[in-house]
């Protein structure tokens, strides 16, 4: 038994054996050689094939290097000291009563000569970014000066509309306006003797009427900056008339291509086309006519070299006198330089500029409503103004100017009074201003030197004051002067405001002015200079607020009474008084 046991494996491992050469016997031969294959790419690392060499350097520090260990010691010492530091606290600004804002008010009063006020404002806004409003103001007077032989009383009545529309990048702007003013010629020279039928005999009322549309647009983001548009219509009651059309683009060219740091280029345009017409003129009836087309363009870059600010630019005027047939190019300056010499406190600054004024029969009638219906009409041209000055902080609130500037002007514009036809006994076919009670306008070239100076200060909280004044001095070509035109003049002002009441005091001061007398009833010879008295014109208002929407106000003009010349024997009313209540309301 042991036998087989010990004999069954060596059977078992032969057959194994002779399996196996069996099978290698009876195999395909493989007919596929082993060859070797390298596979080329381009190296990416990773993070991961990255190593860090570890080396910790060995610093020897010498002994003269050692740092020595830093030892403190206090010595207390008793001090005599009063101060006792208190806890901080949080200071509240006193702003006063946060005040609301109305969108509309009524103003009406009454005053002494009988004088009826009323004003109001109405606009209200949708919610689709618009907005449209009515304004409204009249004012009259009658009589009030006693010692005139003609009437003498005045009224102003102004209507206007408005539409404004915002969109996403502009918003645009439309209105229109009527405004009719009354006055009177009343002002008949002293040194005639007037009768009662030839006083009779005058028609010395004047009738002013103006009908203007306006409009603007402005882009926010465009070259084309913004526009705006004036038509009006100028008349009155004697047959003269006046069209004015005037447009002013302004464009805005982005400089940022030649460098980050330039600023844009601001190029001003305009035409005004102005075409009028009178009756007649006062020595004959011939027709008078004017007509004058302008064109401007004022480029202009603003710009700042360290603290100096500089605005350098020119303006370029083509004027077409089309009446006359004359046709001109003018070129102007316009430079304004300044500088602090002491930041905040003093500013030095220093410019040039002119330009061509276009005057208006409308125009000049706002400076002086006495004119005549009889004018030569002609353009004003400012060949140059140069000018300089300081400004600033003499403290944290009082704040001063000082300027003084020299101007050249061709055909300045000037009142002189217009003589008589009338030696006080005749009145037929005379018109109601050939009795020496109106004015004319006569031109010269002028170069006028003047000094200006200002100072305002805040006293306190709600409380300002403030001073002006301005001296002048002509030097003329023909005139004798500057006829009607002070060399002195001033302002001295006044405003308190609290949370129930306020007031304001305006002081003026005009000084002697100059007109002509003459020798004779037109036509006739200069006979001497006439001097118009320096006056003083002290005005005061105020009012108090009854609740947040009604207020009573009241105002006293000429508070001395003073008898002064607005224009050659022209007096001004005397004390007056006016007072009322005005309404604040929204819709």
């Amino acid at each position: 038994m042991r036998k087989i046991i010990f004999i069954l494996p060596f059977l078992i491992l032969s057959a194994t054996a002779f399996s196996q050469k069996k099978t290698d016997a009876t195999k395909v031969k493989d007919t596929i050689k082993t060859e070797i294959i390298n596979v080329v790419t381009s190296y990416t690392p990773t993070i991961s094939d990255a190593f860090k060499i570890k080396k910790n350097p060995t610093i020897r520090i010498s002994a003269r290097m050692q740092k020595e260990k830093l030892r403190y010691q206090i010595f207390s010492a008793p001090v005599a000291s009063t101060f006792i530091p208190k806890t901080g606290i949080v200071k509240r600004m006193n702003i006063g009563k946060r005040e609301r804002v109305y969108s509309n008010y009524i103003s009406a009063g009454f005053g002494n000569n009988t004088t009826p006020f009323f004003e109001t404002s109405l606009h209200h806004s949708a919610r689709f970014k618009n907005d449209f409003g009515l304004y409204a103001k009249y004012i009259s007077s009658k009589n009030g000066i006693k010692k005139s032989l003609l009437d003498n009383g005045f009224s102003d009545l102004t209507i206007g509309t408005f539409y404004k529309q915002e969109e996403r990048s502009y918003y645009w702007k439309v209105g229109t306006d009527y405004t009719r003013e009354q006055y009177n010629w009343y002002g008949l020279p002293t040194s005639i003797p007037f009768t009662t039928n030839t006083i009779d005999a005058i028609d010395e009322n004047q009738t002013y009427s103006t009908i203007e549309a306006h409009g603007k647009v402005v882009f926010k983001d465009s070259f084309f900056n913004s526009g705006a548009v004036n038509l009006s219509y100028f008349s009155d009651n004697n047959n003269s008339k006046e069209f004015l059309f005037t447009t002013q683009p302004q464009f805005r060219f982005s400089l940022k291509s030649l460098g980050k740091n330039f600023n844009d280029l601001i190029v001003d345009s305009s035409m005004d086309y102005l075409n009028g017409t009178f009756a007649q003129t006062y020595s004959n009836p011939t027709t008078v006519k004017h007509q004058f087309l302008t064109l401007g363009i004022t480029p202009k870059y603003n710009f700042n070299l360290k603290n100096l600010n500089v605005k350098l630019g020119t303006k370029v005027v083509f004027n077409a006198d089309l009446e006359n047939k004359i046709y001109q190019f003018f070129i102007y300056p316009d430079i304004n330089i300044s500088f602090p010499i002491v930041a905040n406190y003093m500013n030095f600054y220093i410019g040039a500029n002119g330009d061509l004024k276009n005057n208006s029969y409308k125009e000049l009638v706002s400076e002086n409503p006495y004119l005549s219906p009889t004018q030569f009409i002609t353009q004003t041209n400012e060949k140059y103004n140069v000018f300089g000055g300081f400004n600033g902080k003499l403290s944290s609130n009082i704040n001063y100017d000082i300027k003084a500037s020299y101007r050249d002007e061709d055909d300045k514009a000037l009142f002189i009074r217009n003589n008589s036809k009338s030696d006080g006994s005749n009145s037929d076919s005379l018109l109601g201003y050939e009795f020496g009670n109106s004015f004319s306008v006569v031109y010269d070239n002028v170069k006028t030197f003047s000094i200006f100076t200002a100072l305002t200060m805040d006293v306190f909280t709600n409380f300002v004051v403030g001073a002006n004044g301005q001296y002048n001095y002509f030097t003329l070509t023909k005139q004798f002067a500057a006829w009607n035109t002070p060399k002195i003049s001033g302002e001295i002002f006044g405003n308190y405001k609290t949370d129930n009441w306020y007031a304001g005091a305006n002081v003026f001061f005009v000084g002697e002015r100059k007109d002509l007398l003459y020798s004779a009833t037109f036509p006739s010879t200069i006979n001497k200079i006439y001097l118009l008295k320096a006056y003083l014109d002290v005005n005061i208002n105020g009012g108090y607020h009854i609740n947040k929407q009604f207020t009573a106000f009241l105002k006293l003009n000429n508070i001395l009474n003073s008898k002064h010349e607005r224009f050659s024997n022209f007096t001004v009313q005397g004390f007056q008084v006016l007072g009322g209540v005005s309404y604040k309301f929204d819709f």
